[in-house]
């Protein structure tokens, strides 16, 4: 296993992010950090919820285009960013199985990614597996070189960053590409305002608890004392920019201490700190921010009801 990336720097960049985030103002904590073990398990749940499309519709996009992804990319490597499980990484291997040689997932977990990485393996004994723990967002110069690279970015994750951070994250992938290499994107897609906000604010409160779960991670890491219970879990659509917004919001007047950081912060009742973007996109959107990175949109497939998109680009 490559390793770019170690619990000291993670230690780090939680300091970091926690004091310019609620610092800030509004205040904000970002996305990454719901993402301890509770946190990921807790994101599973929620992609086997009936509300939450996403995973549901990029799984049927895959299954019914992996093939023409093979004959289009002839990919010798696949390189996925966030590889999380690779449940559905393997619907590509399966696909791309004639002339895949390697498999390059990349994680910031590294027990998660070797665990993953290990059952690919065994399943797969003809693949080089190659699991490398790293923040691709930071990273992307160091990961693997190698021929007909196929990229993998899923889930829609695209889309948690802002615009501007997503034209510069794809304008950072794309110096590192090569001219056979490929792009292939996730991306979720405008619709129902009514749908989206549900997607994002489930029945069952799983969605609530995972949002609440960056406060468990800076309590336990940071030695703060937020009290989860007294933040509300908020899902709006904020039309203007096509993007999906989670939000905690205080429950009281309430005075949150952080050791690590000596920072004290204070909370009004009703104050919302945000914790999510999740933007939408349409095809022309989505056309627009890969070219301004320097790629050229290739193929574009939705699932039979338009929910979701799945894309290839390459280098232009």
């Amino acid at each position: 296993m490559d390793r770019f990336l170690t619990d000291d720097d993670l230690a780090a960049a939680l300091r970091r992010d926690v004091r310019a985030g609620l610092t800030a103002d509004p205040k904000t904590l970002p996305p990454k950090w719901f993402y301890d073990e509770r946190g990921s398990a807790l994101f599973e749940k929620i992609t086997e919820l009936p509300e939450y499309y996403p995973t549901r519709r990029e799984r049927e996009i895959l299954t019914a285009r992996a093939a023409d992804i093979a004959a289009a990319t002839g990919a010798a490597t696949l390189l996925e960013l966030g590889a999380g499980s690779g449940e559905k990484t393997r619907i590509l291997l399966d696909a791309l199985a004639p002339a895949l040689r390697t498999y390059v997932p990349v994680d910031v977990s590294g027990d998660f990614l070797a665990d993953a990485a290990g059952k690919i393996a065994a399943d797969h004994p003809a693949l080089t597996v190659r699991p490398v723990v790293a923040d691709y967002e930071r990273h992307l110069t160091l990961l693997p070189a190698g021929e007909r690279r196929l990229v993998a970015f899923l889930g829609g994750t695209i889309g948690n960053m802002p615009s501007d951070a997503r034209i510069a994250f794809l304008g950072g992938l794309r110096a590192t590409m090569g001219p056979d290499d490929a792009l292939l994107l996730g991306a979720d897609l405008v619709k129902d305002p009514g749908r989206l906000v549900a997607a994002y604010d489930d029945a069952a409160g799983v969605t609530a608890e995972f949002n609440r779960n960056v406060l468990r991670v800076i309590d336990r890491e940071l030695g703060a004392d937020f009290d989860p219970d007294a933040f509300e879990h908020v899902a709006k659509w904020n039309a203007e920019d096509e993007q999906i917004e989670m939000w905690l919001r205080s429950r009281r007047d309430q005075d949150v201490r952080i050791p690590a950081l000596d920072l004290a912060v204070r909370f009004a009742r009703g104050e919302e700190m945000r914790t999510e973007i999740s933007a939408k996109f349409r095809r022309e959107r989505l056309s627009a921010e890969l070219a301004a990175a320097g790629l050229a949109l290739t193929e574009f497939w939705t699932d039979a009801a338009g929910d979701f998109s799945l894309s290839l680009s390459r280098p232009a």
